[in-house]
Formats: C-alpha cells, sequence, structure tokens
C-alpha cells in the first residue's frame, strides 16, 4: 500500500555512537510511529494545498532520529516543515537530512528527557485539489432564487488521510470527513435562501448572435444577475468560480432545468451574471443614422456618428433593456484601427442622456425602459426609438 510513512529510531546519542552503522544504509528504522492523531487539509489556494498531520511519540533522552518518506505521493519535498509542540528548550531540532535517490528526509532531535511528545508535519501536496459548483433555483415568479455552494474534493495525491480528517476551503462550513485514496467528495459549503435575483436583457452588437437574414439585428441575450452582498442575501465570502445549473420552480411542485453557465469569480460587493439563453420576444435593430467630420489641426479630424436604435418588446411584461456599445471597436470600424484609447463624448443629438451610462473609457451602455406588449393580439407592439451620439476627437 503506497503511503506517507513517518519512522522514529529511538537512540540516545552514546546508543548510536556505539552501534556499528554502515555508512552506505544512510539510516537505522525501528520503530513505526503511532497513526496520526489529527490531519488537517486546506484548500483555500488553488495551486497548493496545505496538509497537516500530528502525532505523539516517545522521544528517548539524547539524541533521536525520526525518518519521513513519501514514496509514491506527490508531496513536495521542499515545503515539508517539523515542529516539536513543546518548549524549544526541551526539545530542538539539531539536523535535517535527505538521503540520496530516496523520497525521504531525517530529522536529528534532541530530548533533554525521555517523554511523550507531540509533533506536527506540515507539507504541501500535488493531486489533492478542489472545485466549486453551484445550484440556484429561482421561484416560479422569477423573483428571488436558492443558491447551494458545493466543494467537491478529489484526493489522487497517493496518500490515504484517514477517517476523521479536517477541511477547509479558506471561508464557508468546516468539516470533518473521511478522506481516502482517489476518492472524489462533494460537501455543501453554503445554503443561501431568498436571494434576490435580477433578470437583466442585454443587446450587444459585437458579441450578440446574429439574426438571420436581418444585417442590421443580434439576438438580445438574457442573464440573471446575483449581487453578493448582505443586502441581497449573500457577502458572506467571496463566490468562487464554477459550474452553475440553473432551475426554476414550475409552481406545481416541481424543477425544470433552465440551462447552465459558469460563474466567475465573485468577490464581496461585486456581482455575478448568468446566461440564460436568448430572448427572442425582444427584438432590436441598430443603424448609423448620421456621420460626419470636422478637421480640427493638420491632419487632426473630429469624427462624429449616430447610432440608431429601434427596439420592439414582445414580451407580456415591462422590461429594461442593456444596450452595450464597445466605442473602441465601433471608432476602429468607422475611422481605422488604433493602437490607443479612443477620446470621446456624448453630445447633444442622444436622445436621453440620463439613460446612458458610461461604463468605462471605452464603453457605454444604454438602459432603455420597455413597455409591455398590449395583451390583445390585434394591437401593434410600440417601437421605441433610442440615438446616442458620440464625437471622436482628434483622430488622424
Amino acid at each position: 500500500m503506497t503511503r506517507v510513512t513517518l519512522i522514529l529510531a529511538l537512540l540516545a546519542a552514546a546508543v548510536v555512537s556505539a552501534l556499528p552503522v554502515n555508512p552506505a544504509s544512510g539510516r537505522i528504522k525501528l520503530v513505526t510511529l503511532p497513526v496520526r492523531s489529527r490531519v488537517e487539509v486546506q484548500l483555500d489556494n488553488p495551486d497548493a494545498t496545505l496538509v497537516e498531520e500530528e502525532r505523539v511519540v516517545n522521544l528517548l533522552e539524547g539524541t533521536n532520529h525520526i525518518d519521513f518518506s513519501w514514496a509514491n505521493t506527490r508531496i513536495d519535498k521542499d515545503t515539508i516543515v517539523f515542529r516539536p509542540l513543546v518548549d524549544d528548550e526541551k526539545v530542538r531540532i539539531i539536523h535535517v537530512a535527505y538521503p540520496p535517490g530516496e523520497d525521504a528526509l531525517v530529522w536529528e532531535v534532541y530530548s533533554e528527557e525521555s517523554m511523550p511528545v507531540r509533533i506536527r508535519v506540515s507539507y504541501l501536496i500535488g493531486n489533492l485539489d478542489r472545485t466549486f459548483n453551484y445550484r440556484a433555483t429561482v421561484n416560479h415568479e422569477e423573483t428571488s432564487l436558492t443558491l447551494r455552494n458545493y466543494m467537491r474534493l478529489r484526493n489522487f495525491s497517493g496518500e490515504r488521510f484517514g477517517e476523521d480528517v479536517g477541511i477547509w476551503a479558506g471561508f464557508g462550513v468546516y468539516f470533518r470527513r473521511p478522506l481516502g485514496m482517489t476518492e472524489s467528495r462533494q460537501l455543501l459549503l453554503a445554503r443561501f435562501t431568498d436571494v434576490p435575483v435580477e433578470k437583466k436583457f442585454v443587446f450587444n452588437w459585437r458579441t450578440g448572435q446574429e439574426v438571420p437574414d436581418e444585417p442590421y439585428q443580434r439576438y438580445v441575450a438574457m442573464h440573471y444577475v446575483l449581487r453578493n452582498d448582505t443586502d441581497h442575501g449573500l457577502g458572506e465570502f467571496p463566490l468562487q468560480p464554477g459550474k452553475v445549473r440553473i432551475f426554476q420552480q414550475d409552481g406545481r411542485g416541481g424543477e425544470a432545468f433552465l440551462g447552465e453557465d459558469w460563474g466567475q469569480f465573485t468577490p464581496i460587493d461585486d456581482r455575478m451574471e448568468l446566461y440564460l439563453g436568448l430572448a427572442r420576444d425582444v427584438q432590436v435593430e441598430r443603424t448609423i443614422d448620421f456621420r460626419d467630420r470636422h478637421n480640427v489641426k493638420g491632419n487632426a479630424r473630429n469624427h462624429e456618428v449616430v447610432l440608431k436604435y429601434v427596439v420592439s418588446n414582445y414580451r407580456t411584461e415591462a422590461t429594461t433593456l442593456n444596450i452595450e456599445e464597445d466605442l473602441r471597436a465601433l471608432r476602429d470600424e468607422l475611422i481605422g484601427r488604433k493602437n490607443r484609447i479612443p477620446d470621446w463624448t456624448l453630445n447633444d443629438r442622444t436622445t436621453d442622456p440620463e439613460k446612458v451610462e458610461r461604463v468605462s473609457a471605452e464603453a457605454l451602455e444604454v438602459h432603455l425602459p420597455l413597455p409591455a406588449a398590449p395583451e390583445a393580439a390585434d394591437d401593434e407592439v410600440e417601437e421605441i426609438t433610442f440615438r446616442v451620439h458620440v464625437t471622436f476627437r482628434n483622430e488622424w
């Protein structure tokens, strides 16, 4: 069986000097240490897993040799730390050696008297890792959801840690569970109920899916938006990246699967957006309504452009459409690719500047309220027209 083994050579200094040791053998192994009395696995770092284990050993007065070997396991030998959990004056580490050609090391430990001592060995180990995933169940009205946060622990390190292992992800619940070799285990880290959810509709000309036979249209994407703060039922810790499976209550006691998305790392007070699919009942047509340019000085010019959006909402409820516009991509399309951030302003032919948000130096968003479609099938859906007037300054 492949495992980490600790072996203690209980040899007083005078006895060591009297024994005929073969220098080629490297060391003497006499007594196997007791089983671990405590094991802790810490998983807060995605690239390195910290293991700490403790055992109680009986040291003899004088120099003791403790042998630590890890054949066929993924321990990083450069990270191994040995600590006797007693007064440093009574027990001291005086030497450590790595026998050549072996996955092992030997500590020489001096004890002033014969006594039991608790020792702690810490190390980083590979192939013992974790991933995160979520299950989101939204209510029938799509106003709130229950979010379950799971951690999947995978142990392919070559080590069996025992039946009572402390497991901590760096946040959430602290577990005590068995952890065997080549074992995967899923643990529920947290369950959040009544989390308010916002349904978001997004039109993005650059990233949106093209509508067949409609060169000026793109499909509108739907998202659920969760805010990771205490006001929205979350905010206990950052949400780790992982797959999110989304379900909706059907109003009859069952659940329907809506889809799945990859949730991004979401710090406290930030938001996570989960893609749901395409909203085929919200139609957007985008055209360039006006273009012009004006000389400034030398070969520098100001370029004006008016974007026109014609929006129709066929949904039976009112909603807000978020129009995302990449102004660097727009500038490159109209003027030519440049290796600099555009200098742009929002100008007076914009329909309602209060509905336009400058989200970065290169992008803006329009937050456009849409009325619900009329209930009568014969009534026409209202078309909403919105214009965005932008000037790119000092382009050449």
